[in-house]
């Protein structure tokens, strides 16, 4: 590669609710003996989930697969009402690691239907947080993909509301939205956007450098909807060669001249150091700010409530208050790749 010059965008790469979600599952990785289960990949990146596996992780897509008295987590995207049902059932102990923005979108569509409003959904048919937001109320909700799905709508007489998948991109979400508001003149929508804060930031940061460079290397998985989504953004604000790469072991090799990089909210900052080791920029790396992010999820409930009772059962046994972060509970100051990235503790706090 002879690359002259690296346009790096800021902000990029993990958001608060994947940071809440692999600290999460670290936990509780460092909590119980394996196998720690979790339903659905964690978040959608095959190098994060690759790591919890050689950890004892193991991913189902049924809980059912689950064995009684097991510790299991449920992914970031959010679970159906009837997933989270069956989870706790048989004495398993759960933690639901669902994005506090999703968690708003389940509880916007719940709200909505029991007041009558047929809901119209801007989503990804089969996308994990789709299907899960969409079973919170199955006859109540219509699902679009694009402007021309507005059209062939066949919704009863009665209010309407418009309600989105939290990783869309703004673009495509606009248009639909001005479809569906022209269809439905008292269309109800929430006084706060759906969209990911961290999905429109990452976006506009992308734009803001994409027009300058001659290729633009997008970091994250394939089934990672926000990382698909700046492929997009960066194609359209005029890039002329657009690559998506799991690590830099996928980087083309000629590669040249200007090169911007970005990651999707799902991959971690240590993919886009490797990336830019292997580009090597003769002129060195420019990072391009935008925003400043200062988003914090804290720990799901069930865990905080988990870490406490762990906590509580450890100071006992040692005859004296446990200090740190079991005892705390609170992981404001820890990274999730630092978490990551350390190998399951010889001897789990639970057994």
């Amino acid at each position: 590669m002879t690359t002259d010059k690296v346009l790096l965008a800021a902000p990029r790469g993990f958001c608060a609710g994947v940071e809440m979600a692999i600290k999460a599952l670290a936990w509780m990785v460092r909590i119980f003996e394996p196998p720690v289960y979790c339903y659905h990949e964690i978040v959608h990146n095959a190098l994060v989930v690759e790591a919890f596996r050689r950890q004892g992780v193991i991913f189902v897509d049924d809980v059912a697969e689950v064995p009684a008295g097991a510790p299991l987590m449920l992914s970031a995207h959010g679970s159906a009402p009837e997933v989270e049902a069956a989870a706790a059932e048989a004495g398993r102990t759960v933690v639901n690691a669902v994005c506090p923005l999703v968690t708003k979108v389940h509880h916007e569509l719940k709200v909505r239907a029991g007041k009558g409003f047929t809901v119209v959904y801007v989503g990804h048919a089969g996308h994990e947080e789709a299907i899960g937001t969409m079973a919170v109320a199955p006859e109540a909700v219509r699902l679009v993909e694009a402007e021309g799905d507005v059209a062939e709508l066949a919704v009863p007489d009665g209010p309407v509301a418009l309600l989105a998948q939290t990783t869309l991109p703004h673009d495509e979400w606009s248009g639909i939205a001005a479809a569906t508001k022209a269809r439905f003149a008292d269309l109800w929508m929430p006084g706060r956007s759906d969209l990911c804060y961290a999905t429109t930031n990452r976006q506009a940061a992308l734009r803001a450098l994409a027009g300058r460079c001659d290729a633009v290397v997008v970091i994250g998985s394939a089934n990672s909807s926000n990382t698909v989504s700046l492929t997009r953004v960066a194609s359209a604000a005029g890039c002329a060669r657009v690559v998506r790469v799991n690590s830099a072991a996928e980087l083309p090799e000629d590669l040249s001249g200007t090169v911007g990089v970005t990651a999707g909210a799902s991959a971690p900052e240590w993919l886009v150091e490797e990336v830019l080791e292997a580009l090597a920029p003769a002129t060195g790396v420019e990072t391009v700010f935008t925003v400043e992010e200062d988003e914090y999820f804290p720990p799901p409930r069930d865990l905080r409530e988990l870490l406490r009772a762990v906590s509580h059962a450890a100071s006992v046994a040692l005859g004296s208050p446990l200090n740190g972060p079991l005892a705390a509970a609170d992981d404001r100051d820890t990274a999730a790749a630092a978490m990551l990235a350390h190998e399951r503790p010889a001897t789990a706090l639970v057994s």
